[in-house]
């Protein structure tokens, strides 16, 4: 089971795009892996034929746990020839992105070896008081894994009456890991928030007047996010403090400005990610915005989509959502919450006047940075948005 981002603990698999004894190019899609964040398309880390699959759809499967092996014409994988006393040389590959070990072949196994119980699979025993003499593990060679808790949990709790337990929604492995990683943010970040309203009428209009042209050019419309995504990029290379990341001893500035855009999907929310938004023009960031946009849709984001965000942009202007604050995604510094452009009613030349505005509130971690970092870092976003020309040179 490959490692698809930072803290990953296990994946669930959801699909096999080759079968077993197919043959396979490196590159190509072999199968589709659930994690906290999203649905991810996984590569063939190399060419051959697959074969020795040992795990099923549905399977939630620890990181680094071997699958599946890809081996050359004529071989069998090793899994399946330990007993063989020729003595060839194995070329085949594991199906893993990290250091694996095989699972055991024998049934005799399960019922001799101690049951083993992944980090994760512990940490909620502790927090839910279960006792793990009790647990029967579903995992490879009878792993207790976080699922064989959590439906342990679920069985108590359906105690409490059948009318409580059919109002209770089952959550899917996205959603409660979502969950999980927004509450322990939100309990160990220390946030303070910052809020600006901004003239975004020249936006706007820059919008209109340069989006037709990409449209034709690129094939893809210009959007509000794009602009934003290009004014943060400039904004943050300006200041590093915002662009960093707190290690838990101190304060590491990334040396990329990665912008993460955090999209709605139909399980919770992920985060699909522009590398280097610094560097590229308004058009490659509308083109690749707009990919990873169809990719989230149809689920196939793939892992290259969802890691490496410096810092995050979530937008619910297109929802009508006047202002709102947005919680870190650790171990990033801040995250900016985008409002609609609307029309409001603010002093012009010391007379009431209407304007298109934006209310912009940057969350913050205080271990990272103050608020007058986080200020000054308004100012120059705020700057970008009122005389946006800059960005399309």
């Amino acid at each position: 089971m490959p490692a698809l981002e930072m803290a990953q603990e296990s994946g669930k698999l959801l699909a096999w795009r080759k079968k077993e004894g197919e043959s396979v190019a490196k590159g190509e899609p072999l199968l589709e892996v659930e994690t906290d964040k999203a649905v991810v398309e996984v590569e063939s880390p190399a060419e051959g034929i697959l074969a020795g699959v040992t795990a099923g759809v549905g399977d939630v499967i620890p990181v680094g746990q071997t699958i599946a092996w890809i081996v050359q014409p004529g071989e069998k994988p090793p899994v399946a020839s330990q007993d063989a006393a020729s003595g060839r040389r194995m070329d085949a590959k594991p199906v893993a992105f990290t250091e694996a070990t095989p699972a055991k072949a024998t049934s005799e196994a399960n019922t001799t070896a101690p049951a083993r119980i992944s980090p994760k699979a512990r940490r909620l025993s502790r927090e839910h008081g279960i006792d793990l003499a009790l647990v029967r593990g579903t995992g490879s060679d009878g792993e207790i894994l976080a699922e064989d808790i959590l439906a342990l949990v679920s069985a108590s709790a359906s105690t409490v009456g059948p009318s409580l337990a059919a109002a209770t929604e089952p959550l899917s492995q996205v959603a409660r890991l979502m969950a999980e990683r927004t509450t322990q943010s939100w309990t160990s970040v220390p946030h303070f928030f910052v809020t600006r309203e901004i003239d975004a009428g020249a936006l706007a209009t820059a919008r209109e007047k340069f989006g037709p042209a990409m449209e034709r050019d690129r094939g893809v419309r210009l959007s509000h996010t794009d602009l934003l995504i290009s004014a943060v990029a400039h904004a943050l290379a300006k200041h590093p403090r915002m662009n960093a990341t707190w290690t838990g001893s101190g304060v590491r500035l990334n040396p990329e400005i990665n912008v993460g855009i955090a999209m709605a999907v139909e399980d919770g929310v992920v985060t699909a990610t522009i590398p280097g938004a610094n560097t590229k023009t308004l058009g490659e960031i509308a083109v690749l915005r707009h990919e990873l946009t169809e990719r989230a849709r149809a689920g196939k984001l793939r892992p290259a989509d969802i890691s490496g965000a410096t810092f995050t942009i979530s937008n619910l202007g297109m929802y009508e959502v006047d202002a709102f604050t947005a919680i870190i995604v650790a171990p990033q510094a801040a995250i900016l919450a985008v409002g609609r452009i609307a029309d409001r009613v603010v002093p012009v030349d010391g007379k009431p006047g209407i304007r298109s505005m934006i209310t912009l509130t940057l969350s913050t971690d205080h271990r990272v940075a103050d608020g007058a970092r986080a200020a000054l870092f308004l100012n120059d976003l705020a700057s970008s948005i009122v005389a946006p020309e800059t960005l399309f040179q």
